[in-house]
């Protein structure tokens, strides 16, 4: 790979100078590093010279213009005649376009916009206010009634019994049992919104044939008492997030909050008088927890000593390398924990995402004598079956009420 160290006085942006300027301004506010400035810096001018040498009005910046750039061998003013820039070099120049269109420099790029359906529509509706879903679920949603329409049709008054039966048994040749069960339960919710608005006959959602499953059947994933410590304890070794990822391990052992608990939850969130937390948990149901000591001594260290001051958002926790963003999804959280798990020596743990600390903690609770209510209460299950479903790891407890075998009966 070439050197991508020129001497940038031989590279003049021209025209270019006050929004390179600009962007360095910006990169600057979102706290970039003084050194990746100065890496950004010299790819937009470098990018600049470029567009000059082959001809390319400013208003004629697009992706394939960048991806000409990328590919193109360098004979620019500098060090890198006859050579390949780097992937890195062109990623920089990428962003650089991208501050550019939100400018009104450069023109955006229109984006296809896929034909209406008003169905679907208020479907989607129906399931943001009615159902009270997360929009990732909604997505998922949409995405897979979309890919049933072609066998159901459009005409949803000709829907019948044998029809949705004839979906469901194609999807079940091509398909896991698993993902079955996505399918068919995505279908039994589009079916009843359309019962409900008058757009199919009643409960068809009755002829969706169910995936057999053994339910609770398994024992849940945890780990000892003494392992979690030392998950909490690793984050000690790190220099960059030591903070912000005990927090968030604390969050998850302590109070057994899911990951999209974690990666959602707001500084409003925290009443710092009154010791409680308020989560807005599935189906968008407010709940409030009470905030242990420790983890909350654990969250304003955090906040007070290594969480970026980034005014534009009210998130708890975001990345700790610029720009600082929040976590976009949160399997961000379940990689923390798996870090962790990594960190500690724990190569044997069931699993390793955000969810084993909360079995971890259920289990916890549940041998330090807590009742089923009160766990189900703080784990927030609408079902106190799920949470008997952690009964089941208490081994010496269901060693003193099992039965001994009766061996062969005598008829």
């Amino acid at each position: 790979m070439a050197s991508q160290n020129c001497d940038q006085c031989f590279l003049n942006p021209g025209s270019f100078s006050y929004w390179i300027d600009q962007f360095c301004i910006e990169l600057n506010a979102q706290r970039y590093s003084s050194l990746t400035i100065k890496g950004y810096r010299d790819s937009a001018r470098h990018f600049a010279v470029w567009l000059k040498s082959t001809g390319i009005p400013i208003g004629g910046i697009d992706a394939r213009v960048v991806q000409r750039f990328a590919a193109h061998h360098c004979q620019c003013p500098g060090g890198r005649q006859y050579q390949r820039i780097s992937p890195k070099y062109a990623r920089r120049a990428r962003k650089f376009v991208v501050f550019l269109q939100n400018a009104g420099v450069v023109p955006i790029p229109l984006k296809e916009v896929p034909p209406a359906c008003p169905i679907l529509d208020d479907y989607q509706h129906w399931l943001r206010i009615h159902r009270g879903l997360s929009e990732s679920t909604i997505a998922r949603h949409l995405r897979i009634v979309n890919k049933l329409l072609p066998e159901l049709g459009m005409e949803t008054h000709n829907y019948d019994a044998t029809r949705v039966r004839a979906v469901v048994h194609k999807w079940r040749e091509q398909t896991k049992s698993a993902d079955l069960r996505i399918i068919t339960s995505t279908l039994r919710s589009y079916l009843r919104f359309l019962a409900g608005a008058g757009l199919c006959r009643p409960n068809l959602d009755h002829a969706i044939p169910p995936v057999l499953q053994w339910r609770l059947s398994s024992l849940p994933r945890y780990l000892a008492a003494a392992d979690v410590e030392r998950v909490i304890a690793s984050c000690d070794v790190l220099s960059k997030g030591r903070l912000r990822d005990r927090a968030i391990l604390l969050l998850l052992a302590r109070l057994g909050l899911r990951a999209g608990d974690v990666a959602g939850l707001q500084l409003g969130d925290i009443d710092w008088n009154s010791g409680i937390l308020q989560l807005s948990g599935k189906a968008r149901r407010k709940v409030r927890l009470p905030l242990p000591q420790e983890v909350g001594d654990a969250l304003l260290a955090y906040i007070e000593q290594e969480r970026p001051s980034t005014s534009q958002d009210e998130a708890v926790f975001v990345g700790v390398i610029a720009p600082y963003r929040p976590f976009a999804q949160s399997s961000y959280i379940s990689g923390i924990v798996a870090n962790a798990l990594k960190r500690a020596g724990i190569s044997d743990a069931p699993s390793n995402g955000a969810n084993l600390l909360r079995h971890s903690a259920a289990t916890s609770m549940l041998r330090s004598g807590a009742t089923l209510e009160a766990v189900g209460t703080v784990l927030r299950h609408s079902s106190l079956d799920m949470t008997a479903h952690y009964a089941k790891v208490d081994i010496m407890m269901l060693e003193q009420i099992a039965q001994p075998w009766p061996g062969e009966l005598v008829c």
